[in-house]
């Protein structure tokens, strides 16, 4: 069988890496691709968001598998061209899709099918929206409604970081389009953890481990938010108790809400989930699997990943059965350029990881190229350093171990990967 992997990421790169353990797959193709995938993968230049040049590429190539990685192409609406094309494809329709690309959908949604969320108001009005801002108890959550990289998700600790940063979504378009609405919303509090599933269009789910990601930049969660700077799975606070109320408060309701909205939701949903005291609710929806939490789940993984997928592909996860997993803990650390999530330079050469053997140890790529032979820096998350071991504490200690010794020019990575886990606590229930 043939694949294409869309995307260029470290998601991407761990899923080439993944699928090419099937025995099913014999070719795999990425486009665009990195630097890291050259061994497993051949690398095609078409862009990642080209979905007319994508859908020739796998109509030519008798491609039996598309993966989308990343959600633009989603939200473009290729996985509607391919369908057209009759071509298979991993991922939700266009308006599917929209439970990540409108932040106003998802809320709406949730509200119409009764799952949990944070109370919100919805703006298409600057002024408006700094004026609600003059009542509300702090902090809040302002989202930019479209598509922003996982950056259009600030915390705004009292009015005039709140007014600062309407103005900025709103006025400056500092994510562009995607800042024509913005959402207000209660700021939660408790454990954030992420649950992704695979569905297949029906009412049939497959959730995979729960994880945790570390999305601000700096460690003690400081700094602004960045598409994620490491994860770790399993994760404590997610007992088999509260995994199960997860599954019929949240995506039973989420899928049983696609049906009756007249939507064939296929592919993998993402949950981002609060669990709060009075239990677990939804902070956002992703359609296609996490950044870095693909990183963590997917290595832990025994089941053959191409087989799920075309399950769902195929409306049939009600007899795929239930997954195996490896009995152990992964913990990723991110590796970024100095500056991410704001501006970065790019193009230095990147060391040390031909001194990396160890089967405990994996590297995925993000943000690199190779530049008259050498490896060099390309990206914002430039490399994410997957430790596996029997416990957390033993894989980010691998994790770190060969951080240090991968060098490139700027490099900067979080040191607290993990630490609210590594406190004594116990899981929560409710």
């Amino acid at each position: 069988m043939k694949v294409l992997i869309i995307g260029s990421g470290g998601r991407e790169h761990t899923l080439v890496w993944k699928l090419k353990k099937s025995r099913k797959v014999k070719k795999i193709f990425c486009a665009p691709g990195n630097g890291g995938m050259l061994l497993d993968a051949k690398i095609i230049d078409i862009k990642a968001d080209d979905v007319k040049g994508l859908s020739d590429f796998a109509f030519r190539n008798k491609i039996n598998l598309t993966v989308v990685g990343p959600e633009k192409p989603l939200a473009d609406g290729i996985v509607d061209e391919f369908n057209k094309r009759k071509l298979k494809i991993f991922g939700p329709d266009k308006k599917a899709a929209q439970i990540e690309s409108s932040k106003v959908f998802a809320k709406e949604f949730m509200r119409k099918y009764h799952i949990p969320t944070a109370p919100f108001k919805v703006f298409s009005n600057a002024a408006e929206a700094i004026g609600f801002c003059k009542s509300v108890q702090y902090p809040v959550v302002i989202k930019a409604d479209g598509l922003a990289a996982g950056k259009g998700v600030v915390i705004a600790k009292d009015y005039e970081r709140a007014q600062m940063v309407i103005e900025d979504i709103m006025l400056n378009k500092i994510f562009g389009d995607a800042g024509e609405r913005i959402l207000i919303e209660s700021f939660l509090t408790g454990q954030e953890v992420s649950i992704m599933a695979i569905v297949d269009g029906n009412k049939n789910f497959i959730p995979l481990l729960p994880s945790q990601d570390h999305k601000q930049a700096y460690d003690g969660d400081r700094g602004p938010n960045t598409g994620g700077m490491g994860a770790y799975c399993p994760t404590q606070f997610v007992s088999k108790e509260l995994m199960e109320k997860i599954n019929e408060n949240i995506l039973f309701p989420t899928m049983n809400g696609m049906i009756k909205e007249g939507i064939t939701y296929k592919g993998v949903i993402y949950a981002g989930l609060m669990l709060t005291e009075s239990g677990p609710k939804v902070l956002e929806y992703n359609c296609r699997f996490g950044d870095p939490e693909t990183q963590v789940v997917l290595p832990l993984l025994n089941t053959d990943l191409y087989d799920l997928m075309m399950a769902a592909v195929n409306q049939k996860l009600s007899s795929f059965g239930s997954l195996s997993w490896r009995n152990a803990t992964a913990a990723c650390v991110i590796m970024a350029s100095k500056g991410y999530p704001g501006k970065y330079s790019t193009g230095f050469n990147i060391t040390g990881l031909r001194d990396i053997r160890d089967n405990n140890c994996l590297i995925f790529h993000a943000g690199t190229q190779f530049r008259d032979k050498r490896l060099v820096t390309a990206g914002g998350r430039v490399l994410g350093v997957t430790g596996i071991d029997k416990n957390l504490k033993l894989a980010l200690n691998t994790a770190y171990r060969y951080v240090g010794k991968i060098k490139f020019k700027g490099a900067m990575y979080r040191r607290d990967i993990g630490f609210r886990a590594l406190r004594p606590m116990k899981p929560i229930n409710r």
